[in-house]
């Protein structure tokens, strides 16, 4: 119930880091999330900070609002979150950066919390939306290297 994406970007890692922990970049990115704010009086990507994302699930729908709790976020490093709080969440998602050579491979990741209706869900959904979540983390890295090189 968890899987990764990893891309290597001719960028530093802390521009790379600068995009992803932008929440408000998400919609350039992400080809299911198409808005994102921060919310609660947060601005910006540190540890508890909340924010929400506008989501159209597959791309077609259904379309729903979730709201995120950052749960790390280390300048250069990485930035992860889950959904809900850390004391009650499905996922956590989050990106790492590590040097390579001259650029940064990045690493988006998610991990279901291991709960028995999400191992039922996995059981049964879990082949098509790991697919679906792969191959929409390729495309979102992608987007982000063509930003971070551009």
């Amino acid at each position: 119930m968890r899987d990764s994406v990893t891309v290597h970007m001719d960028a530093p890692p802390e521009k790379v880091w600068a995009l992803v922990s932008d929440v408000t970049n998400t919609e350039r990115f992400s080809p299911e999330t198409f808005e994102a704010e921060w919310i609660d009086g947060s601005t910006g990507p540190e540890v508890g900070a909340r924010f929400r994302g506008h989501v159209k699930r597959n791309g077609r729908g259904p379309t729903y609002w979730t709201t995120c709790t950052v749960i790390a976020s280390v300048r250069g490093r990485e930035f992860s979150f889950v959904v809900g709080t850390p004391k009650n969440h499905p996922m956590t998602w989050g990106y790492r950066m590590e040097p390579a050579g001259t650029g940064t491979d990045v690493t988006e990741f998610y991990e279901l919390a291991d709960r028995w209706p999400l191992r039922l869900y996995w059981k049964i959904m879990g082949r098509a939306r790991g697919r679906t979540n792969a191959r929409n983390m390729q495309t979102t890295l992608e987007r982000i290297k063509a930003a971070a090189e551009g």
